[in-house]
């Protein structure tokens, strides 16, 4: 599988050092690389052993199989669509910008067009499984997830005590907060939406860690599910777990047998 890379950020060059250097999937490659970020450019093609590209009109002519977005929602605003219009399947990692449902639409008629796929890493939440299938029979009554992270993955001042920055819905979190609330979105999609996810988000002197509790109830009962991750050290902002679990997602693309 080839593989196109839009980001060179944090989580950008975890894939790539985990696909190309560390050969974590053997049949995939990291073939071609879209950053506007000179130095960068520099500093990726050849450790990395792939191509650069600051032309993007010159990136998608690659031949590739896949892209992966890992840059921002600014990114996705502006080539998912072309990407899929190229026939490349899509993997998003800033999957905030499908709050909008106009734009989520739209992807999808593309992918309907093209018989291309987009493809959502779970991030840094589980339990997902569980509310696509309450929701699949229309059994999902609610669904709220409260994020707690230490304040300098928040705020630029400190704090000391803790701070509720946000209450209220997906929607409205994700303009708010677009680098560090990704994973409402993804629940809001497996879920009940953006307009019906209620969201909490706080800042915590006392957690050294990024925690997210998600609560579900439907006709299944009750789900309580708290995760704790650790993120990466390079940037408080960026969890751990969602660079892992894109890597998790391409490696399931060659699995026969697929869970949930």
């Amino acid at each position: 599988m080839k593989i196109g890379l839009i980001g060179t950020g944090n989580i950008g060059q975890y894939i790539l050092r985990s696909v190309n250097l560390e050969r974590v999937i053997p049949k995939a490659e990291v073939a071609a690389v879209y950053t506007r970020v000179k130095p960068k450019r520099d500093a990726i093609s050849v450790p990395y052993k792939t191509k650069l590209y600051d032309d993007f009109d010159q990136f998608i002519k690659e031949d590739l199989d896949l892209v992966i977005e890992a840059a921002t929602i600014q990114a996705v605003e502006a080539y998912a669509a072309r990407i899929l219009e190229s026939k490349k399947n899509l993997l998003l990692v800033s999957v905030g910008a499908l709050a909008d449902a106009d734009f989520l639409t739209e992807l999808k008629q593309l992918c309907d067009d093209t018989n291309t796929s987009i493809y959502l890493p779970s991030g840094a939440i589980g339990g997902l499984d569980i509310l696509k299938a309450a929701k699949s029979v229309g059994e999902l009554n609610s669904v709220s997830i409260t994020t707690r992270k230490p304040p300098k993955a928040l705020l630029e001042e400190t704090v000391d005590e803790e701070v509720i920055l946000f209450e209220g819905t997906a929607k409205d979190a994700i303009s708010k907060f677009p680098k560090n609330i990704n994973v409402a979105i993804v629940l809001s999609l497996a879920g009940l939406g953006v307009d019906n996810t209620k969201v909490r988000i706080i800042a915590d002197p006392y957690v050294g860690k990024n925690n997210h509790t998600i609560e579900a109830t439907g006709s299944f009962g009750k789900m309580t599910l708290t995760v704790e991750n650790d993120p990466m050290p390079s940037n408080p902002k960026t969890s751990y777990l969602a660079a892992i679990s894109v890597i998790s997602t391409l490696k399931n693309l060659y699995n026969c047998v697929h869970i949930g």
